[in-house]
């Protein structure tokens, strides 16, 4: 069972928040449903009504995370000029990063934890991930560079790194540093235009 995240019943979206909060500061498989319960006020049975299993509710967090994101980086993205937007999604994950991913990419971390390819979560994991590529590969084209779909891999692999790493504290200024990468990527396509 899928819960829309515009549809949500004021229980339902309590169990989404305090679910959404515990899966990423502690981890998938370490937060039961009891907790998630306890820490959203509601029944075990009143979860299990609304999202159905915890597989479910783990694809709905991913789902709505992932929104907030798409929605996030898009309006933030569209305040720069088209030939700058690729650069300007560095710019935008700088922020995002500091504000909402002290722990690293929850898709990344969700990833690690569900091995199982079969895990609904998965299906909403990748395609996060394919959303990013041709978003990416949207900008670089707007920007007239030669080359889209290479450049939107390169910049891809940046942003994956740069989140990562970031998450892991073992590069200062991951992001930062992937932006002047990407910036330089751009400017070779650039060049071979």
């Amino acid at each position: 069972m899928e819960a829309p995240t515009a549809a949500l019943t004021p229980a339902a979206r309590r169990i989404l928040d305090a679910a959404a909060e515990l899966f990423y500061g502690q981890g998938i498989n370490a937060v039961g449903v009891d907790l998630i319960a306890k820490r959203s006020g509601v029944t075990k049975k009143t979860l299990y009504d609304r999202f159905g299993s915890k597989e479910a509710l783990v694809a709905a967090y991913l789902r709505e995370r992932d929104e907030r994101w798409r929605t996030w980086l898009t309006a933030e993205v569209e305040k720069s000029p088209p030939a700058d937007r690729a650069l300007a999604t560095f710019d935008a994950l700088a922020e995002w990063v500091r504000r909402e991913n002290p722990r690293g990419c929850g898709f990344v971390n969700a990833a690690a934890e569900l091995p199982d390819a079969a895990h609904p979560a998965r299906q909403v994991i990748a395609g996060q991930k394919r959303w990013l590529r041709g978003y990416l590969r949207q900008l670089c084209e707007e920007a007239g560079v030669t080359g889209p779909d290479e450049l939107a891999d390169e910049l891809l692999l940046l942003h994956e790194g740069a989140t990562v790493l970031n998450g892991l504290s073992v590069v200062a200024d991951a992001v930062g540093i992937a932006r002047r990468l990407a910036a330089r990527a751009l400017e070779r396509a650039r060049a071979r235009a």
